[in-house]
């Protein structure tokens, strides 16, 4: 197969390009990393970095997740395009995908290794803060219509979409409503949308497995080092 994919299903950001190639019928194959290893191919193929996702297009390696999702993009032209047309559009959505890595997310992890409560309520009140933000942004980039993109799942629908099963677990383990449909009605709306879409529902973790993986995570780091 000329396409594959490295990758763990709990990654939102292995799901990234997991979803542009279904967005663009492309068909590839996954292979799953095996946690707290890294497979000889994934370290060839990602040696300066040697993190997952990594993709493989004729045996060339693309990595970072939003750097393959461009490539899917412009290689693969006949399925939907994922950045708008317009440069001024692209660069806005190329913005947002910017502050969702670097700002919102962190603080959406930080929910989950916070050890006070002082320190989990400032946590708390930085995502819905940022929610609020994206809500403003969601309203300026859909253009009135159901996704970020417009009429069609894009490149910020998959840099956001790609975090909503890690915030539901968020929410079921801190009894938090951050995604709340008063608040952030627009965004609610997008999100049930998004996650409803058949190529992202088939690549969306389901969140009671979130929800374990995580706690298999945290068992891990409080074991003493060996």
């Amino acid at each position: 197969m000329a396409v594959k994919l490295l990758g763990v299903w709990a990654s939102p950001f292995v799901m990234r390009p997991r979803i542009a190639l279904n967005l663009k019928s492309v068909d590839y194959e996954f292979l799953e990393e095996t946690l707290g290893t890294k497979s000889e191919l994934l370290l060839k193929s990602s040696p300066v970095y040697k993190k997952i996702p990594v993709l493989l297009h004729d045996d060339k390696p693309i990595c970072e997740s939003m750097i393959i999702v461009q490539y899917i993009d412009e290689v693969w032209t006949e399925g939907p395009l994922l950045l708008p047309t317009d440069p001024y559009d692209r660069a806005i959505a190329r913005f947002w995908a910017v502050y969702i890595d670097d700002k919102w997310f962190p603080s959406l992890t930080r929910i989950f290794k916070a050890h006070t409560n002082e320190a989990k309520a400032e946590t708390i009140g930085q995502v819905l803060e940022g929610m609020k933000l994206l809500e403003e942004a969601f309203e300026k980039c859909s253009k009135g219509k159901e996704f970020f993109n417009g009429e069609t799942i894009g490149y910020l629908d998959i840099t956001l979409g790609c975090y909503m099963g890690w915030l539901r677990a968020a929410e079921i383990m801190g009894g938090l409503n951050l995604l709340d449909k008063e608040k952030t009605p627009k965004l609610a709306a997008w999100a049930d949308k998004l996650c409803s879409n058949e190529v992202v529902k088939e690549v969306m973790p389901e969140t009671e497995k979130l929800i374990e993986y995580d706690k298999m995570l945290l068992a891990k780091l409080a074991q003493p080092p060996q």
